[in-house]
This record gives C-alpha cells, structure tokens and sequence, in this order.
C-alpha cells in the first residue's frame, strides 16, 4: 500500500498546503488514509518536495501539459508535480511500490501497490479544479496558505477517489 505526501507551493516557493495519507484502498489490518511512512522520511518530505521544484520549473518548459508526471525520485520516494497557469505546483510524494527498502527501510509497506499515471492525472486535475474554486474566495489572497477545513476536506475526497 502507497503512502502519499501531497503540498501546493505557491509562487514564492512557500507551501500553501501540505497532506500525508495513504492508499484507501488499504488492506483490512491496516487504516485506509493513514500515512504509513516512519518517522525518519516525515522528516525528508518537505525537502524532497522542495528540492524537486527545480526539476519542477525546468520541465515544464519542455511540454505544453500542466501534468508533468513524475520529475525526480529519491531513496524510494518518487515524485509527481502538475503546474498551474499562476505557476503555483502541484508536488505529490509517493513511496515506490516497487522498492523494498526504502531510505534503510525508512517505509513501512503494507503491500504492493500499482503504480498508476492515470489515477495521479485525475487526482491533480480534481485537486486543481478545487484549487481554483478556493481563489475565487474574495477573503483568499494568490500566496496565502490554505486552512480552510473545507477545502482539506474536499481533497481528502478527491485522494480517496483516486488514490
């Protein structure tokens, strides 16, 4: 089962929003939407997050999608981005389901997952769709964080339908 680290960064390369979940599609002996990285990678996903907007800014010059697919990976930990037209991105962290140790076993898999490009397109354009809804807020300003509990609501929705 894959464990997921989902951020907006705003234009300023500040983060917007920041969730970490796992797979709904969990086995019964385990929670479905419980993240199930150990402690050590909670720690590294931020900085994975962020150390792949270079790589970030740099493809999407190469292609005329938002969706950029997956850009960079790092000890087990793939990761996916979507841009949006303000330049705001999408990053989302995943464990490699693939991998069997992980950052020294850093993972804890309940499971093989399938990796899935179409499911992740969905997710990012469902994500986008509420992304924009929450900018046409007149009390929400383009770089402020979103906290609003609706909003985190509404994508944990979205992952569970996707993810």
């Amino acid at each position: 089962m894959s464990s997921y680290y989902f951020t907006i960064i705003g234009t300023r390369d500040n983060p917007l929003y920041e969730l970490e979940f796992s797979s709904f599609k969990a086995p019964a002996s385990l929670i479905p939407g419980e993240s199930h990285f150990t402690a050590k990678v909670k720690e590294l996903l931020p900085f994975i997050a962020n150390s792949s907007l270079d790589l970030v800014e740099d493809s999407q010059w190469l292609t005329p999608n938002f969706n950029l697919g997956r850009i960079d990976s790092f000890g087990g930990i793939w990761v996916n981005a979507f841009v949006t037209q303000g330049n705001v991105k999408f990053i989302l962290c995943y464990d490699n389901p693939n991998s069997n140790n992980s950052l020294d076993n850093g993972i804890s898999s309940g499971g093989s997952t399938k990796y899935d490009e179409s499911s992740m397109k969905h997710f990012f354009n469902d994500a986008y769709d509420l992304y924009v809804k929450a900018l046409l807020n007149p009390f929400y300003g383009a770089n402020d964080p979103l906290v609003s509990p609706d909003f985190d609501y509404k994508i944990k929705i979205v992952a569970k339908k996707y993810l």
